[in-house]
Order: structure tokens, then sequence, then C-alpha cells
């Protein structure tokens, strides 16, 4: 490993998280091709559970955590940043800019770059954790770099003069599907000048493609919350039933409507036939997807415009070859191509969900045509090899991140 490898500071929000397995394998490939990383995430976790894969990560992490901060504590950050970057006061209106908390954090991480000989940060979501990455990067003068995804980008709370200022002086912007490309595109046509699509990848060796007899008929994976559509799809297997046809369908992950969809399933009749598994590790999740006959993922956008950009469950399924239903939600076209690689229907659509699983599963030389295109395209497209090679790429670029290139 060389030293004249630039050295990057990751910035989280919270790390690890259990449902953000795209930050852990992006790390994990980016170490793999030789970049030295280390991670400041703003919050410790505040759930026990980790995935196998965080055991490979080999990046110190650093919690710049301040909950119970007081006013000793932020002169003392102050005092050791100037000592770091004796500048620091010429960065006073942007510190005032956030939250004290996160004045805070920019300061000590600001410290830390100047310390460790942080040469990039890169932040995921352009929200709090780029915002303490931004004002860091300025105090000490290296540049910094972030990761649209969707609900930092569609939510309704979204502060557009905020994530314009981001865009505007970022080295480079990432976002995972063409269509957050052209949305940021549209509403900031100058300050997007350096964002550039770069799918989020898959661990090809890691989700080999299974074909072969599937176990269980539908699965679904993900955290039970409104954008997932997860009650559509309660609805869906209710038609099912309703005319006859029982479809078993197992559900994994948890979240804030676990008790809403739990009840719904029993209003519909259908708990037999509906069963909740709770969050489960990703050798687990890897194993259920890979036994399944068809993916469901149910995608809609939440009343408060918050959506999913592209579900990595929904990549992973089509590198293991297991068919997917989802709807033309953002991104997801991309990757689920109607008829070629999955079907898609219109989001809340309960009856053309029933339809289209019914269809699937009545049908194995089309799940066999679609599991096969969809691997052929995750290979081709989706690969974490590829997405770590280009994120390199960019944080060593000169020119490059102003010529708003797609990856």
């Amino acid at each position: 490993m060389s030293r004249s490898e630039p050295r990057v500071g990751y910035v989280a929000k919270m790390y690890p998280r259990f449902s953000e397995t795209f930050v852990v394998n992006e790390i994990r490939a980016r170490e793999a091709q030789g970049e030295q990383i280390e991670v400041f995430s703003l919050r410790p976790p505040i759930d026990g559970r980790f995935h196998g894969t965080l055991a490979e990560v080999r990046a110190p992490v650093t919690y710049l955590s301040h909950s119970s901060l007081r006013a000793s504590q932020l002169w003392d950050l102050a005092r050791a940043a100037q000592a770091a970057h004796p500048t620091v006061g010429r960065h006073l209106e942007a510190l005032l800019g956030l939250e004290a908390l996160e004045a805070a954090e920019a300061l000590e991480l600001a410290t830390c770059v100047a310390q460790r000989g942080i040469d990039h940060l890169h932040a995921h979501f352009g929200s709090s954790a780029t915002s303490v990455a931004r004002v860091a990067a300025r105090i000490s003068g290296r540049p910094y770099s972030f990761t649209a995804h969707a609900k930092d980008i569609f939510h309704s709370e979204v502060d557009h003069r905020d994530l314009e200022r981001k865009l505007a002086d970022a080295h480079h912007v990432v976002t995972v599907s063409d269509y957050n490309l052209q949305h940021l595109r549209h509403v900031f046509p100058t300050a997007s000048r350096a964002v550039h699509r770069v799918y989020n990848g898959v661990d090809l060796d890691r989700f080999g493609f299974e074909p072969g007899p599937r176990r269980t008929e539908v699965v679904a994976v993900g955290r039970l919350v409104e954008k997932k559509g997860f009650a559509v799809l309660v609805d869906a297997v209710a038609l099912l039933a309703a005319r006859g046809h029982e479809v078993p369908c197992l559900v994994a992950g948890d979240g804030p409507l676990a008790e809403e969809l739990a009840a719904r399933t029993r209003a519909a009749g259908v708990q037999h036939l509906v069963r909740f598994l709770g969050p489960l590790p990703e050798n687990e999740i890897r194993a259920l997807v890979a036994g399944a006959a068809v993916l469901a993922a149910p995608c809609v956008v939440g009343a408060d415009g918050n959506a999913d950009g592209l579900p990595t469950v929904l990549l992973e399924a089509l590198a293991l070859g297991t068919p997917c239903v989802s709807t033309y939600v953002t991104g997801i076209p991309e990757a689920v191509r109607h008829e070629s690689t999955g079907l898609l229907v219109p989001p809340g659509d309960a009856s053309a969900l029933a339809a289209a699983l019914e269809r699937l599963l009545a049908d194995e030389a089309l799940r066999e045509r679609l599991a096969r295109q969809g691997r052929a395209l995750v290979e081709a497209t989706f690969d974490l090899r590829r997405q770590a090679r280009v994120l390199r790429s960019l944080v060593g670029s000169r020119g490059l991140a102003r010529t708003g290139e797609v990856a």
C-alpha cells in the first residue's frame, strides 16, 4: 500500500447502520483496491446487530459524539482546531451556520484531518454528515465529496438552498441512479455540474448466480416504512387468496410500521400467508432471497416525498437469479427492466402487483429468462469492483470532477 494513495475519511451520521450495507460494502471494495480509509461517525450505533461483512473492514472508526456537549468542551475543540489550523477563525460564519452539535463535530473532524493526514473527506447522504464534512473540509483546506441517495434529495423537508450550496462547492458528488442525476440537474442546473451517477455495486462473488428449485414463493426485504410499499404487498396477497391462489410471503425487516402491517394482515385474513421475520443478518437475507421464486419490492413514494433510490436488495436478487417484481419509482427501472430483467407495475396498485406475482409464479420459463438476463445486467453494470474503481478515480481527479460526466 503506497502513502501516495490519497487517505480518504468517510463521514457517516451513524456507522455501522444495520440497514446500510452499501456503505460497508463500498468501503470493503475500496480497501481491496488499496485505498486507505478512516471512518468518522457522528453518532455511535444504537443497534446491537451487525452483519458479518463488517469484520472485513480494516478502517479505524472515530466517533465524533458530543450528545452532552458542554461549553468548556466546545472551547477545547475550538482550541485544538486552532492549533491544527491557525486560520480556523476565517470560517466562523460557516460554523455558525451549523447546529451547535454539528459545529463541534466539524471542529473535531478538522483536527483529526490534520492529525491523521486525511487528504479527502467523503460523506454518505447530503444531510448532517455532509454538513459536518463540508465545514471541516473548509477549515482544513481539504476537498470533500458526498453521495446523494434519495431521502436526502426527495424528502419534503430537504432544504434546497443548503443542498445547492453543498452541490456547488463539493469536489464531486455521487448519486446512485440516472433518475437522481436528471432530477438534480433539473432542480439545480448550475450547482449540479460535478454530479456523477455511480451505481451501488454488488459483490458478485458473494452473490453468485443460483439457478434451480426454490423453497418459498414470494419474499420481500426492507425496513417496515411507508416507501417500501409492504402494505400494498399484503393487499396483493389478499387479492390472490380471494381468487383461490394462496401465496406464502415472507417479509424480512423491522421498522415503525411493524404493528400496523401485522394488523393489516389480520384484517385481510392472510396472517397465515404473510409472515414477518424481523431483521436478519446479510447471510440469512442472501439465503432467503436465493431460495425464493420471486422477490417483491413494491416501492411507493411516501406522503412526505420520501422514496427509495435503487434498493440494494433488488440488485442482490438479480445477481442471485431471483426474478423481481417492483415498481416505476425513481431509479428502479434502471435495474428492473420490464419484461427483460423483471416485471414492473405502477406503485400502489395492489391488483397489478397481484397479477404480476401470479404470472411469474405460474410461468417457470419466464422466471428463468428474467433470472439469466438479470444476472447478465448486474455483471455488466452493478459490479462492486467497478464502483470502487470509479469512486477512486473521482477522488484522484482534478479536471474530471467538474465535467458533469456520467461514470
